[in-house]
């Protein structure tokens, strides 16, 4: 579905900021892009969906080459979350807003494009008759993500889609894009600093430091890749730090329900 080989891109010929990435998402993937600030993950992302052009190598899109392919043409399969919610934000009321989008990707009927946006409305608990630029920087975001969750696109990349969220609109969020990932087989590629968030979230990782691929692969192994994490300038989620400090039983728990069996283990061993 995605396939980058060999691609490297840098906004002038003196300044390249992405090595010759070699990587491949399938479909209904979710995967998280890591890394700390000015590794290339958010420039990545823009590769992904044509925003930007590769200086070397191929981006595959969906069979499109996104060297040769119109934005346009990219974007009615991709859908971008950018991490400034106001950049995607044009009409005049919420449900204006999520219907903007139906009315450009979609042929549907009135009749099932208002029962797609009013669903959506009510699962991220917004309210279709408010003006979005009147609403929260978290609620802002949640519009921003309703409207492209509306079109169901067969992409959807994410680039810091937790910024500016308290945990109950971070897990509203994340919960509607996974139900997504999980019934519709939508392709997810998160951009996020919340390692939290990507260990409860992404199946796969792709950890990036100074514009290079440094590991690919179950996000959980990932996190427990010592000098991976230490290469990335990254820090595990704590249960997973929790884990490999403790070792043995404990090492493989990615969850607190995990760690729990493992002590539980530990105490009857010792009975």
């Amino acid at each position: 579905m995605i396939r980058f080989d060999n691609v490297s891109f840098g906004y002038s010929k003196n300044d390249i900021t992405i090595h010759q990435l070699n990587f491949e998402i399938e479909k209904g993937e979710f995967v998280a892009l890591a890394g700390e600030n000015g590794a290339g993950k958010s420039t990545t992302s823009k590769l992904i969906n044509g925003l930007l052009k590769p200086v070397s190598g191929d981006v595959t899109v969906m069979g499109l080459n996104t060297r040769t392919t119109k934005t346009s043409r990219i974007a009615k399969h991709v859908g971008f979350l950018f991490q400034n919610p106001d950049r995607q934000l044009c009409r005049n009321t919420v449900r204006e807003e999520l219907l903007f989008g139906l009315d450009l990707v979609t042929e549907l009927n009135k009749e099932e494009k208002t029962k797609r946006v009013e669903t959506i409305l009510a699962k991220l608990e917004l309210d279709g008759d408010s003006d979005p630029f009147r609403l929260s920087r978290g609620e802002r975001q949640r519009v921003a993500l309703a409207s492209l969750l509306v079109v169901e696109p067969e992409i959807l990349i994410l680039d810091e889609p937790t910024t500016g969220l308290d945990y109950k609109e971070c897990k509203q969020i994340m919960d509607a894009v996974q139900e997504l990932n999980r019934e519709k087989q939508v392709t997810v590629i998160m951009v996020c600093h919340d390692m939290e968030v990507v260990l409860d979230y992404a199946k796969r990782a792709l950890v990036m430091a100074g514009g290079r691929l440094l590991a690919d692969g179950k996000t959980s192994e990932i996190f427990r890749n010592e000098v991976v994490m230490r290469r990335a300038s990254l820090i595990p989620p704590q249960i997973t730090g929790l884990a490999v400090r403790l070792g043995g039983k404990f090492y493989y728990a990615d969850t607190v329900e995990d760690m729990i069996d493992a002590l539980e283990y530990e105490v009857r061993k010792a009975e």
